[in-house]
């Protein structure tokens, strides 16, 4: 193994020689040196793949991880594990010369294993929505490919500042976001669904828990009562989904016919579409606005 990744670094060397080096900082605080732009590049969480592709290297992904589903054209990429499982051979194989991690995603063996490798690698973690813009960039910075990023990052900031705008300063909704029915999960607010409730004007009801995604129980979401409920579109006509609250008629979102779907990826994944996803989570919390008695 030590000898065919030797041999790749090598092979990438020689054919980046005379390009510019890139330096960045990760989101861990650390300095990402390359000697010139990724041209290999394995993403390792969904949320990357669609950030690389938004930053104009879509074609330059040579491997993901799995759920990497959007653009579509991610679909085509090939596969080199999943939250359990990464395959080392798999990804010595396709030469990378950069790897973006997701250490809230990739465990502690995995990213130990990658590490061992000695590839450079970018761990990515936006845990607020403007880091989304920030990513963009730095991927750009990283890919060569400045231009699309900075028109990407610029797009994305006009309409999240449209969104605040409009929905920012309306009365405060109280909210519970159910990522997950069996057990119950949800979100505290180090996570940028979360950011995005409070760019409605919605207030999490669960932003102060400790761990990003917490159990809670039904009667913790009873005594807070609030006045909408929000959670994915179920994937299997097995899971109760929201659905689960009908029988508690005195829980105000239910009594006010607040109970809200939309598809989670497109809030909790901390890329582009985050801003389309927000956009909808406004909608949806006015009209919980407007059924006020």
């Amino acid at each position: 193994m030590r000898q065919r990744l030797a041999i790749a670094a090598l092979a990438v060397c020689s054919g980046l020689a005379g390009a510019a080096p890139v330096t960045v900082v990760d989101d861990a605080g650390r300095r990402v040196a390359l000697a010139a732009p990724a041209r290999r590049i394995v993403s390792m969480a969904p949320h990357v793949t669609e950030l690389l592709f938004a930053a104009g290297g879509g074609a330059r992904i040579v491997g993901a991880m799995s759920y990497s589903d959007y653009p579509p054209a991610a679909k085509t990429i090939p596969l080199v594990g999943d939250n359990s499982q990464i395959d080392i051979e798999r990804v010595l194989a396709l030469k990378p010369d950069l790897l973006v991690v997701w250490q809230s995603g990739n465990t502690a063996r995995q990213l130990e294993q990658l590490r061992q490798l000695g590839i450079p690698m970018f761990y990515s973690e936006p845990a607020r929505i403007g880091q989304v813009a920030d990513s963009l960039l730095r991927f750009g910075q990283l890919l060569g490919t400045e231009r699309e990023a900075r028109a990407a990052a610029a797009a994305f900031r006009a309409d999240i500042a449209a969104l605040g705008a409009r929905y920012g300063k309306r009365s405060p909704v109280k909210v519970f976001y159910q990522v997950w029915d069996k057990p119950l999960y949800t979100l505290n607010g180090q996570q940028v669904a979360s950011d995005a409730i409070g760019l409605c004007g919605g207030e999490n009801i669960f932003a102060a828990l400790a761990v990003k995604a917490p159990s809670v129980g039904i009667e913790a979401v009873l005594q807070a009562n609030p006045e909408a409920i929000v959670g994915s579109v179920p994937h299997d006509p097995s899971e109760a989904g929201l659905a689960m609250w009908a029988p508690y008629k005195t829980l105000l979102a239910v009594r006010n016919g607040n109970l809200f779907t939309l598809d989670g990826e497109l809030l909790t994944r901390p890329g582009p579409r985050l801003a389309q996803g927000a956009a909808i989570l406004c909608e949806k919390l006015e009209l919980a606005r407007q059924r006020r008695r």
